[in-house]
């Protein structure tokens, strides 16, 4: 079947804040009639997520998750990957999902889970990853796309692109251009998973050549 020909992927995407990847990856689909995808729900780990507000204007379902509200982290994960399976989603994209995501998880969708990171991994991972680029005194950073596997910010490199520190950038101001960057990059990713055209080979992510 050709690219043009199958049935866009049924998308979700896990927020944890004002979802602006979550944007850039719908206003990608909106623009490219090839894109291959379609967000069907989205999550979030927080009640007051803005990328909640995003998808409901645009009449996509939601669903809420507080790790608050369940027993422990295993009930609110198994919880969390039924509400997407009950939307028959096939990719899970993480857009500034700030939770960690277990083995039991990503089983549901192998290598079908990416994320976008603010660095160029492996250099800074975890949840401050601009602060410490800027602290460490590096002239380069950037953001890496990736898929997800147990450890954090760890999986296989789909994607990188370099962004230079300035000598008067602050956290703020490196990361408004890290996230110019990745809004371009996340959905790019985001469309190959949605032709299949990711292959993993050890820790080595390849893309086949388009099929016509």
């Amino acid at each position: 079947m050709s690219c043009s020909s199958r049935p866009p992927a049924r998308l979700g995407v896990l927020v944890s804040g004002g979802g602006t990847n979550l944007q850039a990856l719908l206003d990608a689909a909106d623009a490219d009639p090839r894109f291959g995808g379609e967000v069907v729900v989205v999550g979030a780990d927080r009640a007051d997520a803005g990328g909640l507000g995003r998808a409901k204007e645009r009449g996509i379902a939601t669903v809420v998750r507080q790790l608050s509200d369940h027993p422990d982290r295993a009930t609110w994960e198994a919880r969390l990957r039924a509400d997407l399976e009950a939307h028959q989603v096939e990719v899970v994209v993480l857009a500034g999902f700030m939770r960690i995501l277990s083995g039991a998880f990503l089983a549901g969708w192998p290598d079908r889970v990416v994320n976008t990171h603010p660095s160029l991994l492996p250099a800074f991972r975890g949840a401050h990853a601009v602060r410490d680029a800027l602290a460490y005194g590096v002239r380069v950073t950037g953001c890496t796309v990736h898929l997800v596997d147990e450890q954090v910010d760890h999986g296989p490199i789909i994607a990188q692109q370099a962004v230079e520190i300035r000598p008067d950038d602050d956290e703020d101001a490196l990361h408004e251009r890290i996230k110019r960057v990745e809004h371009t990059l996340l959905p790019a990713c985001v469309k190959l998973l949605c032709h299949d055209r990711l292959e993993v080979v050890g820790r080595a992510v390849r893309i086949r050549e388009e099929s016509s």
